[in-house]
Formats: C-alpha cells, sequence, structure tokens
C-alpha cells in the first residue's frame, strides 16, 4: 500500500529497511499502519488503532522495550514538543541509535538543525520533496532531562501543570475562563462530573475543589499526565483517563459533562471529536444531566446540540466565544 501524506511518500521513496524502527508521532497513514515499525505515540486514538491491528504501540509514559534498530521522529507542529521528543529518544534510547526526522518546510522541520546543533548532535540532509525535508542524526546522551519540559503556572486560583503540546499549555485559554465564569450558577457542588478534554486539568482541578466527583479524559497522553499532575499538586482527586472522547467509559453516566473541545488536528480544522462529544453525549448522562461547553462562536455547534438534543441555550457569547448548554430530557 503507497504513503498517502507527503511526509510519508517521501519516506517510502527511500526504499530504507525500516523494520523493528521506531515511527514517533506519525500522522495516520495506511502504509505506516501496514509496515513493520513500531509505534511511540501520545495520541490515545493512534495507539488504539495500531493495538486492535495487533502492532507494536507505545506512549512515552511507557517506555519502549526492547530498543528499536532506529526511530523516525515526525516533526510536530509545536517547536516545544518537538524538542521534547529529541530529550525523550536521546534519555530512552541506546547512544548510536539512527535517528530519522521528518516534517513538512511550513510545519517548521527546517528548524531541527538548530534544535540539534544545541543538543550537540550532527546532522546530513537525506532528502527534500513535496515540500518535506527529512534529516538523519545519530542518538546520543545530553545530560536534559526531558522532565524539565512540565511547567507550572497559577491560574482561577489553581496550580496548574502543563506539557508543550497540551492545550493552552502556560496560559489560561479564555474560552475555558467564560466557560468557569458560568459554572457556579448551572452546577451544584457535588455530582459525578465528566471533563472531556480535560488539558491541563484546570476544569477538573476546580470541579473537584467544588466537592464533585471528577472523572476526566483525553485523547492526548500528555494532557492525561498534565491532568494527573494538576490534581495532584492541590490534593484533589479524580480519575483521569486516556480516551477518544468516550471511548474508554463504557456505558458510564454522569449528572453533568463539561469541555472546550478542541477542532484542530494539527493545521487542519476538524470537527468530528465535538461532534461525537455533543451527539454521543446523551447516553453518557443521567436523566435531567447537562452537557455544558464552550466554542468559537463561528463552530456549527447548534445543529448538532438540537440533533441530540432537541433544545439547547447559550449561556454567554463575547463574540468569539459561546457557552452553550443542554439537558437530557
Amino acid at each position: 500500500m503507497s504513503a498517502e501524506t507527503p511526509v510519508c511518500q517521501l519516506l517510502e521513496r527511500q526504499g530504507s529497511d525500516y523494520r523493528g524502527w521506531l515511527w514517533v508521532a506519525p500522522p495516520r497513514d495506511a502504509w505506516l499502519e501496514v509496515g513493520e515499525g513500531r509505534l511511540l505515540s501520545a495520541d490515545e486514538a493512534v495507539l488504539a488503532d495500531w493495538r486492535a491491528r495487533g502492532r507494536g504501540a507505545h506512549s512515552p509514559f511507557e517506555g519502549v522495550a526492547p530498543a528499536p534498530p532506529g526511530a523516525v521522529l515526525f516533526w510536530p507542529k509545536s517547536h516545544a514538543l518537538g524538542e521534547w521528543w529529541l530529550l525523550w529518544l536521546c534519555a530512552h534510547l541506546p547512544p548510536g541509535t539512527p535517528l530519522q526526522l521528518v516534517g513538512e518546510n511550513q510545519g517548521g522541520i527546517k528548524r531541527v538543525l538548530k534544535a540539534l546543533a544545541a543538543l550537540g548532535l550532527g546532522c546530513r540532509k537525506l532528502d527534500s520533496a513535496r515540500r518535506c525535508g527529512l534529516y538523519a542524526t545519530r542518538l546520543d546522551r545530553v545530560g536534559i532531562d526531558p522532565d524539565e519540559a512540565w511547567t507550572t503556572f497559577e491560574a482561577a486560583g489553581i496550580r496548574l501543570v502543563s506539557h508543550p503540546g497540551v492545550f493552552g499549555h502556560g496560559k489560561l485559554d479564555e474560552g475555558t475562563r467564560l466557560l468557569l465564569e458560568q459554572l457556579p450558577a448551572r452546577l451544584a457542588e457535588g455530582g459525578e462530573v465528566l471533563d472531556v478534554g480535560c488539558g491541563d486539568g484546570i476544569l477538573a482541578a476546580w470541579l473537584a475543589r467544588r466537592g464533585a466527583r471528577v472523572t476526566a479524559v483525553d485523547v492526548g497522553h500528555f494532557a492525561v499526565e498534565a491532568t494527573r499532575r494538576t490534581l495532584a499538586a492541590n490534593d484533589l482527586e479524580g480519575e483521569v483517563l486516556p480516551s477518544d472522547v468516550y471511548t474508554a467509559l463504557g456505558e458510564r453516566r454522569y449528572d453533568a459533562i463539561v469541555s472546550n473541545p478542541p477542532f484542530h488536528q494539527e493545521r487542519a480544522i476538524d470537527y468530528g471529536p465535538a461532534g461525537r462529544l455533543i451527539l454521543e453525549a446523551p447516553d453518557h448522562l443521567h436523566p435531567g444531566g447537562q452537557l455544558i461547553l464552550v466554542a468559537n462562536a463561528f463552530l456549527p455547534y447548534p445543529d448538532l446540540l438540537e440533533r441530540a438534543f432537541g433544545a439547547f441555550e447559550v449561556l454567554a457569547d463575547d463574540r468569539r466565544f459561546r457557552v452553550y448548554r443542554a439537558v437530557k430530557g
């Protein structure tokens, strides 16, 4: 099967033997998914798909064994996240392991030259085509702990722990701020509440502080780990799970679901997760339970809310963001 994405097309034309290699943070591409390599990803949806196919798939919070003969890092949109992956690979794979780095020009792949030089790693260009670049180096110990990428900041009276690649990294998102302003009047203290797309854990921590029995889920393992650390930093309790929307929850139901759902996948707009969040919400709410979410005002969520609930209300609208509420009859 031929590669579909430009970065994988560039790799495919190398004709290299990637058997046993580690694909690090790759896009969805059938050429990879039927190939010989193993997966290292922080995306639960991608991990679950590979595991369902019987393929080796690892989260960076699990480690990788046995050590692969080489690795290919797909450079992410976030340069800071790309640097973290480099540090992780240097810390966890044997020195001398071949590493290739591939990415689109508009995604910043050319910046890997400076990133590698800063770590004292050599680099050579292997190929460029389809507005993508491919570079090669060898891993070595660089004396920097990847755990140093975790940062803390204060927002809404909560100490938040964040990581590159987590939504709202290092700051409180304005949409989330608007959502928090609406919650006290709409949510009674206590109850079972689900936070979908938990990010750095701001909503989960706020809810837990008010006595809610919180379950928080996110498709990103960095977000899951960030929320766990945020709850711990504030001496709060909650269940935090990697989940592609509701997939890890079975038939569990809640008194309320709160969310600031994503609508981007890298640079592309993707309404899929938010659509599932809304349309499947009634199946995960007790009778009388409510869905409260915030979204950019231009997003087409009113139609989805009407389909799922029959009616909804707008709690707040500052022209940039809207907070919606829908109740299960």
